[in-house]
């Protein structure tokens, strides 16, 4: 069998966040009867399916020489011994507190696709992140449209269970177990098809459907994208005029987001909101002193698979985050979370993709309010475009989806 990486790491990329049109089955069944199950009694059968998916994936890696060398590069390799290093001492530190296994193991699920993240790098780094990304967003559109159906038929029909949309039903949920899970989904589709030309009308509609689901994060996530869109077609002499009141837009698109109209909710005040209150009471009791404040005060304890699991407060100490910097914070400490930061910023320095301001400002947006790398399939596909921007040398910076003559003649022959 003659392994073509141009073919197969698309359909590869495809079948692993299709999956999760699987693994939620029992609980979308329930909500469209309108019973919100209990965390703790959730079926996690059909869920093994994105693992087993993305142990092909790692599995066709080692396959295919040319991704196999990659990963085995040197820099690479020590690159991960030094995650591996910090992250058994963390586990050993959360140990060492008197946690059960089972809680830093949680807290390890930020990992679990990172190797996705290495597989668009070395992809790029190979010159045909280009014609993978097109591909993969040419065969996410089918994706988008089984999406689209059951969140419109949802927003007419479906129990309020979550709230009420605009269109007159519940908040429509996909074929997640939440319509926040769904439209962080479906702004980052949007944020996918933005990178890639000729693909405006499925951006748009991946735009609305993060609007449909009411979900704050993701419209806030998905005006950022069409912000970043509207900024690059002005010239640059008049782009002043929509940068400088950016944080203007910012505050009015948080208030327009947590309206009741567009939430469906009447709790969804940002100046009432829960988050802040938690984040300070967390502060003021786990933290006990400096080694706290530098290597967390309790890996995994505020992981969502933990909540999900066994139920909230089920140990010591447990929490929602509900934010992707105080779970690292918690987690892994001051040297946790400041090691993220650098790591998004020699994104910014060393990439030469084009649209690395907008994937790494989506990541950081995404972060403030959400557990973004804790979340299936958001956290796949933002792993592989942030690998594959980080992957993207300068010296390739004119135009990194248009530079691949490959990639080229798959625009001129295949519709939008």
């Amino acid at each position: 069998m003659q392994l073509r990486l141009e073919k197969d790491l698309p359909v590869l990329l495809f079948a692993l966040v299709s999956v999760s049109m699987l693994a939620s089955l029992p609980q979308v069944e329930s909500a469209w009867l309108g019973v919100k199950e209990v965390y703790g009694e959730q079926d996690f059968g059909l869920r093994i399916l994105r693992e087993l998916m993305l142990a092909v994936l790692i599995a066709y890696v080692f396959f295919e020489p040319r991704l196999r060398g990659g990963v085995l590069s040197t820099p690479v390799l020590a690159f991960f011994g030094v995650i591996a290093t910090y992250v058994l001492f963390e586990v050993g530190y959360a140990l060492h507190l008197d946690l059960p296994l089972v809680v830093p193991m949680a807290g390890l699920r930020v990992f679990e696709y990172l190797p996705v993240a290495l597989i668009g790098y070395v992809t790029s780094r190979l010159g045909k992140g280009a014609t993978v990304t097109y591909q993969f967003a040419h065969y996410l559109r089918y994706y988008v449209v089984v999406q689209a159906v059951l969140a419109i038929a949802q927003a007419l029909w479906a129990p309020p269970l979550f709230g009420v949309s605009f269109l007159g039903g519940g908040r429509p949920f996909g074929t997640f177990v939440s319509p926040n899970l769904f439209g962080a989904t479906m702004a980052t589709c949007a944020l996918l098809f933005s990178l890639v030309p000729s693909m405006r009308k499925w951006l748009v509609i991946s735009v609305f459907l993060a609007l449909l689901s009411g979900s704050r994060t993701a419209f806030i996530s998905a005006l950022l994208v069409v912000y970043f869109q509207l900024v690059a077609v002005l010239r640059p002499r008049d782009r002043w005029a929509v940068v400088m009141p950016a944080p203007i837009f910012a505050v009015a698109a948080l208030l327009l987001a947590s309206s009741p109209l567009l939430s469906g909710r009447d709790d969804a005040n940002p100046t009432e909101d829960g988050r802040i209150d938690l984040w300070r009471r967390v502060f003021s009791e786990q933290m006990h002193g400096p080694a706290d404040l530098l290597f967390g005060w309790g890996l995994g304890l505020s992981s969502n698979t933990i909540n999900i699991l066994y139920g909230a407060e089920h140990f010591k100490g447990q929490f929602d985050s509900d934010s992707l910097y105080l779970f690292l914070l918690n987690g892994y400490g001051l040297v946790g979370l400041l090691a993220y930061v650098f790591f998004l910023w020699t994104t910014i320095r060393r990439s030469g993709h084009t649209n690395k301001g907008l994937v790494v400002a989506f990541i950081i947006v995404a972060g403030l309010t959400f557990n973004l790398w804790e979340y299936f399939p958001q956290n796949a596909m933002l792993m592989f475009l942030w690998g594959t921007v980080l992957g993207t040398e300068k010296a390739s910076s004119s135009s990194p989806l248009q530079a691949n003559p490959s990639a080229s003649g798959l625009y001129s022959r295949r519709p939008s």
